[in-house]
């Protein structure tokens, strides 16, 4: 049999992965085993919380909705299902920054929800 040298292909290939865990801490950038085992667990929580992103901020923003329809006397579920009936539709997003930045503006909001109701 022919022998077989990898040299150009295996040094692309680590250097491909030792370049992905520059910034990892000590010999997690520097040796390959440990650098590829580290790369392959980032690419993989990096994957999995690009998910999970999305559910957290849809978490915040309700928790910043019922904080804030709470000081109006109105649960979250209550303005949301008013909101529904009032045919006004704010994207929960909207919501939580007039909230937090529009207070006033988050009132007149909930006072005309509270009407459909």
């Amino acid at each position: 049999m022919t022998r077989v040298k990898r040299g150009n292909v295996a040094r692309k290939r680590r250097k491909k992965i030792l370049k992905l865990a520059k910034g990892f801490r000590g010999s997690h950038s520097t040796l390959f085993r440990t650098a590829n085992q580290q790369v392959m667990k980032a690419l993989r929580n990096a994957y999995r919380d690009r998910r999970k992103r999305k559910r957290d901020f849809r978490r915040l923003w309700i928790t910043r909705i019922n904080a804030a329809a709470r000081m109006h006397g109105m649960s979250y579920s209550q303005l949301m299902g008013s909101l529904k009936k009032a045919n006004i539709e704010i994207n929960r997003k909207m919501l939580a920054q007039m909230a937090v930045l529009d207070p006033s503006g988050f009132g007149k909001v909930v006072e005309a929800a509270g009407q459909a109701r």
